[in-house]
């Protein structure tokens, strides 16, 4: 009893606990003519909530549906925040409005909308994600969780006169490649004295009441992309009847040119990487697309992640299975609704983290790009010949201190040069050490670090930027789908033809992928069908540039970027001997010059004593010395030798020598 109570509670105390509301659109579905009106209303579904505003924002075809106009005169919505506004350019419509004090509602109406249809197809009427239904609990809740469209069709009015098909685009509401229209219509015996008839881009109209004759058919040759529209009418008994009209939908040209984009990049060390593309189409629109992706390194398509026998149909962003190392070539084609396809291709590289900044054409580097191999080397052989001139520059300076007694500056040979007069003259021992160290030297030696007969084949898919270290393939379309396909390469240098056999699906689709790699050089290429014993006429001779990326050594092959990557690692490793080279002797050259400024420092310190001495002693001998001249000339000598006692010592740090 008291866990239902509980349960009782906690299910009414409970704001989360709701049921969300709807909009929708009735009729939903529905069939209509050109030229025809026809009513579309809005609902609202609170589901037993209390609601009090709403904003429906709703999406329509412009080219095949015109908004008359919007009805507000019965409406749930008692006040509008915005009137109903349409832009027939933009296929749009808004309206937003109120409901004080809140209300309840199932299939409540909000508005009707009144549209006009101006051409053939399907028209889809959908609401936008900003439109919203706020419930009426003082906060503006959004309660919005489920919407309705419409789909319509959208047809000509049924034939009222002679019954017109085409052998050419016989599906009215189909989009056709094909720019040639053939139409013919069905006579109604001899009462009929001609008919007239027009082609343009009205879907009603009505032709002139000029006959064009009694002829049960009509060609048209290279019409305009688009909707077209023949209408006809017969003359019988002198009255003209009423008119048939027929549509035909003409999209020969391709959807848009676009780019496939690889996430993180398109070389890349993770084995999934994303594969993403988009593009338009202007006439009949985007139907779907279709991948596929070959792998360029030897071995069986579609066996331990190597790639994809076939083109799948996929949408973007594509993620594809765990792939292998090695090269791939992404091709996608974009589809229009009339079959139409535009095809692009990307080279895909999947390497290890060692390879990830090396190509075939140059160096990745991340916010900067490619840089070709010519500057990356000419960089590096600059670099080393700059540090090599350094190296032998210090290398010879290092030896010169080496072998070379540096002599001591000027004024410290001046002064031993006068203390040596002195001690001649007055016969005393002065006893002057010099702390004078000779230079040694070494050098040290851095290793370099090594561094209606059968059609030929349509050929519609086939490898580009080929080279020697990439695989060969080929693929396109057979009429026959029980015929086989045989390919013919031709190598005019050496005069080898080679042939291959691959067999194409149920719907005449067929791919070859060449197993081992071609040899550098000019080849020729055809195609061929064969059923049974017949044979087709050859298809369009082909041009194939293999060109050499790869260096062959037997059965071992290296490719352009590992070939650059060993030369890198060994001019780096240049580079690094010749910087360890220059910082061994550019430290051992300042030692040197620290061991000297100390050394001339000491000897002009030995200098200072020996004056000092030398004083001492003149002191001593003007005591004893009473003649007068004598007396006079000590007492000469007594200040030269305390002018070199006060002397200051020179400042030997800012002393630099050369060579």
């Amino acid at each position: 009893m008291v866990k239902k109570t509980f349960l009782v509670l906690l299910i009414l105390a409970s704001p989360l606990i709701t049921r969300a509301a709807s909009l929708s659109l009735g009729p939903s579905t529905g069939t209509f003519t050109v030229g025809s009106t026809f009513d579309v209303s809005v609902f609202i579904d609170s589901n037993n909530q209390s609601v009090n505003a709403v904003g429906a924002f709703l999406q329509f075809p412009p080219d095949k549906l015109q908004l008359v106009s919007p009805s507000v005169g019965k409406s749930i919505v008692d006040v509008w925040v915005t009137a109903p506004q349409f832009n027939n350019t933009l296929g749009q419509v808004s309206l937003e409005g109120v409901v004080p004090g809140g209300l309840k509602t199932n299939n409540g109406l909000l508005t009707t909308l009144t549209f006009r249809v101006k051409s053939v197809g399907q028209a889809v009427v959908k609401f936008l994600n900003q439109s919203k239904v706020l419930l009426n609990d003082g906060v503006g809740s959004d309660a919005l969780d489920r919407v309705q469209g419409g789909i319509y069709q959208l047809v000509l009015p049924p034939p009222a006169g002679p019954l017109v098909v085409s052998e050419t685009h016989p599906d009215q509401t189909r989009w056709y490649p094909n720019n040639n229209l053939v139409l013919t219509w069905a006579t109604e015996g001899s009462e009929v004295k001609g008919y007239s008839y027009v082609l343009n881009d009205e879907p009603i109209d009505i032709p002139d009441d000029v006959s064009e004759g009694l002829r049960s058919g009509v060609g048209y040759k290279s019409l305009s992309e688009g909707r077209q529209y023949f209408h006809i009418k017969a003359l019988r008994g002198g009255v003209w009847g009423e008119t048939t009209h027929f549509a035909v939908l003409i999209d020969k040209t391709a959807p848009a040119n676009f780019q496939i984009e690889i996430l993180p990049a398109a070389r890349t060390t993770g084995l999934r990487p994303v594969i993403q593309f988009s593009t338009t189409d202007n006439s009949s629109g985007l139907d779907h697309y279709e991948l596929k992706l070959v792998s360029l390194r030897p071995g069986p398509e579609g066996e331990d992640g190597v790639g994809q026998p076939l083109f799948i149909e996929t949408g973007s962003p594509y993620v594809p299975q765990t792939l292998a190392l090695g090269d791939y070539d992404v091709i996608v084609r974009a589809y229009d609704v009339a079959g139409n396809y535009q095809e692009v291709t990307k080279r895909l590289s999947i390497v290890t983290p060692l390879f990830r900044l090396f190509s075939d054409e140059g160096l990745m580097i991340r916010d900067f790009g490619l840089v070709p191999w010519p500057l990356v080397l000419g960089f590096i052989v600059l670099l080393i010949l700059v540090l090599a001139y350094l190296a032998t520059h210090l290398r010879s300076l290092h030896f010169s201190l080496h072998r070379r007694r540096w002599p001591l500056p000027d004024h410290i040979q001046e002064q031993l040069s006068e203390l040596q007069k002195y001690r001649d003259r007055y016969g005393k021992a002065l006893v002057i050490i010099f702390l004078l160290g000779s230079l040694l030297a070494s050098s040290s030696q851095v290793q370099a670090a090594e561094t209606d007969t059968l059609s030929p084949p349509v050929v519609t898919t086939s490898s580009r930027h080929i080279s020697n270290k990439d695989i060969f393939y080929l693929g396109g379309r057979v009429d026959n789908t029980d015929s086989e396909v045989i390919i013919y390469l031709k190598n005019p240098a050496t005069s080898e033809l080679f042939s291959f056999r691959v067999q194409p699906d149920h719907e005449g689709n067929w791919f070859y992928r060449h197993n081992t790699f071609l040899a550098a050089g000019n080849y020729f290429l055809w195609t061929q069908a064969r059923y049974d014993k017949e044979f087709s006429p050859p298809g369009p001779e082909l041009g194939l540039v293999v060109a050499a990326q790869a260096f062959q050594f037997g059965a071992s092959r290296l490719s352009y970027d590992v070939v650059f990557l060993i030369i890198i690692v060994v001019l780096g490793g240049a580079l690094i001997a010749l910087l360890i080279d220059v910082g061994i002797h550019w430290r051992r050259i300042k030692r040197k010059q620290t061991l000297l400024r100390e050394e001339i420092k000491q000897a002009e310190e030995a200098v200072q004593r020996g004056f000092a001495i030398l004083r001492r002693d003149i002191q001593s001998e003007l005591q004893a010395v009473r003649e007068q001249s004598t007396r006079d000339k000590l007492l000469d000598d007594l200040q030269k030798v305390e002018k070199f006692i006060g002397k200051e010592i020179v400042d030997v740090e800012k002393v630099e020598y050369t060579n």
